[in-house]
């Protein structure tokens, strides 16, 4: 839905952002020197994970910052679609990181090297605290943006957990090989992420109808309205996968004013308003009109 904040509240859903971004970029760069100085690939994995949320928190803040602005000559939509560009970027980075961790990983399976158990505890005591003030500092975010960003976080935690619990069972026994099965889980968990997201972002690029909106319901409670014998040319779109348009033709019953005409807009737009639509272009024609557009 679009977001219409107040300054002050604005401000603060930046901030929070922003604050987040800063934790999770410092301990990105903590992390990598010190999966490399512990001679782990568990841990560096999970720093190309936390490398991707980075990228994703640098865009969403500096997004939140911008989404306020309205459209230009050069944007009539303003900026909302440049966030999908952004998680097409994030995700091509994020899949070079996987193939990267692939092959870091794959020859620690067969030649497994047994880690600094002891160093890599403290490494992910470190990730559980610092993802879990980024957690903390997102989840009270009203916006979608910063909802998205704190599920981000808390599946960041979740894969720090999994990493203490593989070093302290390496700290206790002799198992090296979980290292790279850990490397191995995670890199599989953000390419599943990935090509989910690129999915997604594909689809909102290429126009297809959001999958919460369902046009054929939509249809038939438009034909309901009093004085429209026909509903046509129905276009919907998403800009960012919240914010969805729609274009669509209604042609009026014989001999309908225009006073009546604006009764029929305005009771559309309600029900498309209901049906999740932010932004409504209805053209109506009367019954005699031929339109070009019919069979579109």
């Amino acid at each position: 839905m679009p977001h219409h904040h107040h300054g002050h509240e604005h401000h603060h859903d930046v901030d929070n952002i922003k604050t987040a971004f800063f934790l999770n970029i410092g301990f990105t760069i903590v992390e990598i020197v010190g999966g490399i100085y512990v001679n782990s690939v568990a841990i560096i994995s999970d720093a190309i994970h936390d490398l991707g949320d980075s990228l994703s928190l640098g865009v969403s803040w500096y997004f939140q910052k911008i989404s306020h602005r309205g459209r230009t000559n050069t944007f009539s939509y303003g900026f909302r679609r440049f966030s999908v560009l952004s998680a097409i970027i994030n995700s091509v980075v994020l899949l070079a990181g996987s193939v990267f961790i692939l092959v870091e990983t794959i020859p620690r399976l067969l030649h497994p090297e047994q880690p600094n158990a002891q160093g890599m505890i403290i490494l992910s005591v470190l990730g559980v605290i610092v993802n879990g003030a980024a957690v903390l500092k997102t989840r009270k975010g009203k916006t979608v943006n910063e909802k998205v960003v704190s599920l981000h976080l808390l599946e960041d935690v979740l894969g720090w957990v999994a990493v203490l619990i593989g070093s302290i069972v390496m700290s206790l026994t002799d198992f090296p090989i979980l290292d790279p099965i850990l490397s191995l889980l995670i890199a599989g968990y953000i390419l599943f992420n990935v090509f989910r997201n690129l999915k997604t972002s594909l689809k909102i690029i290429l126009q297809s109808i959001p999958p919460e909106i369902d046009t054929i319901e939509l249809e038939k409670q438009l034909k309901k309205i009093q004085n429209i014998n026909q509903v046509h040319d129905m276009h919907t779109w998403t800009m960012d996968g919240n914010y969805h348009v729609m274009t669509l033709h209604l042609v009026l019953a014989k001999g309908v004013d225009l006073v009546a005409g604006a009764e029929i807009k305005a009771q559309a737009r309600a029900i498309l308003k209901a049906g999740d639509i932010d932004h409504v272009t209805i053209e109506l024609e009367s019954p005699e009109e031929h339109c070009d557009l019919e069979d579109c």
